[in-house]
Formats: structure tokens, sequence, C-alpha cells
């Protein structure tokens, strides 16, 4: 043994270890690319496509939530209409959801869009309640007697989905 020198002492057993085994981590600890999201112009296809179908589904929906509102009892037709327009617009806003946007006015149209639709679906609810009452009130007549269908924010998501198109179009 020298003098000013450690002593020869053997590794510690995981230093041992780590020396094994860092050879075989290597490869796994490499950093890959990042994957490359869709382009602009494919997720505004994907948005689009989805929006198109929302658009078709508000007719039927409208529909629904206007013979909510018509005089005299209401009919189980109305009701069943209704619970399938539900879960159709349901879906569709799932699947808006699962749209991957990145580009972030593509994200604000998507989040429009899904806010939207989100009307649609508690309009829908909302004109339920009121037509199949347990207990009819004045007040909740008169609410229902008004309802005509989806209003001003069906045209806000057929414009939404025009804007977009047309931007599709020029692209």
């Amino acid at each position: 043994m020298r003098t000013g020198t450690a002593p020869e002492v053997p590794a510690p057993r995981a230093t041992r270890w780590l020396a094994a085994v860092r050879p075989l981590l290597r490869p796994l600890l490499r950093r890959r690319p990042a994957p490359v999201g869709p382009s602009r112009p494919d997720q505004l296809r994907a948005l689009v496509a989805v929006l198109d179908e929302a658009v078709a589904a508000q007719r039927p929906a409208d529909e629904a939530v206007a013979a909510c509102g018509e005089p005299g009892p209401v009919s189980r037709g109305t009701a069943r209409d209704c619970g399938q327009q539900s879960i159709a617009l349901h879906r569709l806003r799932a699947r808006l959801q699962d749209v991957g946007t990145t580009d972030p006015d593509l994200v604000a149209a998507q989040a429009r869009a899904a806010r939207l639709l989100a009307y649609h679906l508690w309009m829908l609810r909302a004109s339920m309640n009121l037509a199949f009452t347990v207990r009819p009130v004045d007040r909740t007549e008169a609410a229902r007697l008004h309802l005509n269908g989806l209003g001003r924010p069906a045209d806000d998501l057929r414009r939404l989905r025009d804007t977009l198109r047309a931007e599709l179009s020029e692209a």
C-alpha cells in the first residue's frame, strides 16, 4: 500500500450492479424523436368532418325540441326522439373532443363547437323535463309552449362549420 492513496476496496454491490446493467439500459434511454402530429390541413379536415355530422344531426334535434313545445299532450314518440337525438349528439361531442388538434386556432374552434353541442344537449334535456313533468303547473306549461327549436346556437354551429370549411377549401 502506498502512502496518501486510498486502500484498494472492492466497489460496493450497487455500483457493480449498475456498471453491469448500464450497457443494457443505454438503448432504452436514448431519446427518440417526438412523434410528428398531423398537419394543420389534416386537423382541419378531421374537425370539419365531425362538424358536418353535427350540423346534419341538428335538424332532427331541432324538430324534437320543437315537438316538446307543441300545444296539447306530448307523445311518447317525442320522448323517444329526444332520447335518440341526445345520444347522437353526445356521441358527436365525444368524437369532437377526440379530434387531436394542436393548432391554437383549431383548438379554440373545437372548444367552441363542444360548447355549442353541450348547449344542444342541455336544450334537449330541458325540453324533455318541461314536456314530461309529473306535476304540470301554469308556469312550466307556459315555458314549454315557448319551445320552438335549438335557436341561435344551432346557427352559430353552422356558421363555425362553414367558416372552417371555407378555410379548408382555401388550403
